[in-house]
């Protein structure tokens, strides 16, 4: 009953649900979480600086999950995005590893508040690390995420260009997906492409829907599929904006970075998809 109560009030202007667009705290503290070996990590920092720019933090040895267990931790500050690289030492344990990104929020109990009052499922209850508090949470399709906040608030400087948040859901959890992550960021859809041109997934000559998601939190690609993908597409989680789809393919090649798919174009830009040393996948695009 109180349910019904809600949805009217909802729907009659007089209530809302809980949203987090006020938690989000700007696009710069919004991470990429990359998982490589340990002895790849240099290889992996160097080979993104090098084809993105940026700098890295000194890497350190430190705990970054509620139960035991060691990483080698480095931070890539670039101007097309926040990378998070973990270099696990010891085994990684469950579910981690399995969570994209990593966003800051300005009150981590009220984010995990209003993505359950979303719909989203907390996988992860919050648990202090040695900078803050975090946890992480799981919205329908599968997708994870984490919330983080840090007990002194960062200070990074604002991105060059945002990254899109590249997610691959099927038709049987789109609509909710993208309904439930809107009401949690207070974000709006931007584009929904119910026939966009498969060639941008590696499926040329065959349509799927895009759905473009803007918010707080920064850019999401919800790519609608039937599952059947062609590596590496469905395997990357990050992609960036560039200057120039060629300019970055030959740095990328020269930092040890390999083209793996593209470029190509479709759906108004070009495209292509790049390997770094220690196997993480990322897109690159340009109108």
């Amino acid at each position: 009953m109180r349910a019904a109560i809600a949805a009217v009030l909802i729907a009659c202007g007089l209530a809302a649900p809980a949203r987090a667009q006020g938690l989000a705290v700007g696009t710069q503290y919004d991470s990429t979480h990359v998982y490589v070996a340990p002895e790849d990590v240099e290889r992996f920092v160097g080979s993104f600086i090098a084809t993105f720019g940026g700098h890295a933090s000194k890497p350190a040895v430190v705990t970054v999950t509620p139960v035991p267990g060691t990483t080698i931790s480095q931070v890539i500050f670039s101007p097309v995005g926040f990378v998070s690289v973990f270099g696990f030492t010891t085994p990684v344990p469950a579910p981690f590893g399995a969570e994209r990104t990593g966003y800051l929020v300005r009150d981590l109990d009220a984010a995990v508040t209003a993505a359950r009052a979303a719909g989203a499922e907390v996988v992860v209850a919050p648990f202090p690390d040695a900078i803050g508090r975090d946890a992480i949470i799981r919205w329908p399709g599968g997708v994870m995420m984490q919330l983080y906040w840090h007990t002194t608030a960062p200070e990074y400087a604002p991105l060059a260009t945002v990254p899109e948040n590249r997610v691959y859901v099927s038709a049987d959890a789109a609509d909710a997906f993208v309904r439930d992550f809107v009401a949690f960021s207070g974000g709006k859809v931007s584009a929904d492409a119910p026939a966009a041109d498969g060639a941008e997934i590696g499926r040329a000559g065959q349509a799927f829907r895009r759905v473009s998601i803007e918010s707080g939190f920064g850019k999401i690609t919800a790519f609608v599929t039937d599952g059947h993908l062609p590596w590496p597409y469905g395997r990357e989680v990050m992609g960036y904006a560039v200057g120039s789809v060629a300019e970055t393919l030959a740095r990328a090649r020269d930092a040890g970075a390999a083209v793996v798919a593209g470029p190509v174009s479709a759906n108004g830009r070009d495209s292509a998809m790049l390997q770094f040393p220690g196997g993480v996948i990322s897109e690159i695009h340009a109108p």
